[in-house]
């Protein structure tokens, strides 16, 4: 499962990274909307961090030994509310408490 989301992670970032920005910045210009790049609405470096951190969180919750309600629970919050949910999930999940057996981080190669 973790070799699919990798492989899923490694052909979306491929794809982004293969599109040029200045073809959506001319675009957003052509359209009469302006530079919307130059104002941080694109997502950005702290966009990506809190894709990231969700990311970690779903399979987190997922390889967790919670009830199938809970999980799905955690992973709305976390999906609707993204910041908000990655508060809360750090402050009030018990992660502990929930932790597979042997479930420590594996180490990347």
């Amino acid at each position: 499962m973790l070799t699919n989301l990798i492989t899923l992670f490694t052909f979306l970032f491929t794809l982004l990274s293969s599109v040029r920005a200045e073809e959506f910045v001319d675009a957003t210009i052509a359209a009469g909307h302006g530079n919307a790049w130059k104002y941080g609405t694109g997502g950005g470096l702290i966009g990506l961090i809190v894709f990231v951190l969700d990311i970690m969180v779903f399979i987190e919750v997922v390889k967790s030994t919670r009830p199938t309600s809970h999980k799905l629970l955690w992973i709305a919050v976390v999906f609707f509310f993204p910041v908000l949910g990655l508060i809360l999930y750090a402050l009030f999940s018990n992660r502990e408490g929930h932790r597979a057996s042997g479930a420590d981080y594996e180490t990347l190669p």
